[in-house]
């Protein structure tokens, strides 16, 4: 890694998903890497995403002692973007300007606020450079999972 990373949901999802080895793999990676660096954050709205995934839509859901363990372990230690108006300003901004939905938007408002030169997600273009009005560096969405 070069630099802060923001690690979007399905990143998170991913290290729980036997289904895509590869995919896993990776996102395994990302996520200790996030860790052990501490050049990785997350989102308030990423922890709230990935627990209510995790203990509704996996195959086999989370109970809520994982859910805990993994906010303790994982989320907590990598959430540093919190809900505020200029985040939701930020985010209003970036939907109008790039046409990304509110919660995509909200992502790369998260991403940029958190000082990240790249976007790690599956949901978003790859390689794309988006700057904010507001932000004085570009940074790339990496679509790497």
């Amino acid at each position: 890694m070069n630099g802060r990373f923001f690690l979007d949901t399905n990143i998170l999802v991913y290290t729980f998903d036997s289904r895509f080895p590869e995919k896993q793999q990776k996102a395994r990676r990302l996520v200790s890497d996030a860790l052990a660096t501490q050049e990785g954050i997350i989102s308030s709205q990423v922890v709230q995403e990935f627990l209510n995934v995790a203990s509704r839509k996996f195959s086999k859901p989370l109970t809520w002692a994982d859910c805990r363990r993994c906010l303790d372990e994982v989320l907590t230690p990598l959430c540093e973007i919190f809900p505020s108006v200029d985040l939701y300003q930020q985010t209003i901004d970036l939907a109008e300007r790039w046409g990304y939905s509110f919660y995509d938007s909200l992502v790369i408002a998260a991403a940029l606020e958190g000082g990240c030169k790249i976007l790690y997600s599956e949901d978003l273009q790859h390689q794309q450079t988006i700057q904010n009005r507001n932000r004085s560096h570009p940074f790339k969405k990496i679509v790497e999972t």
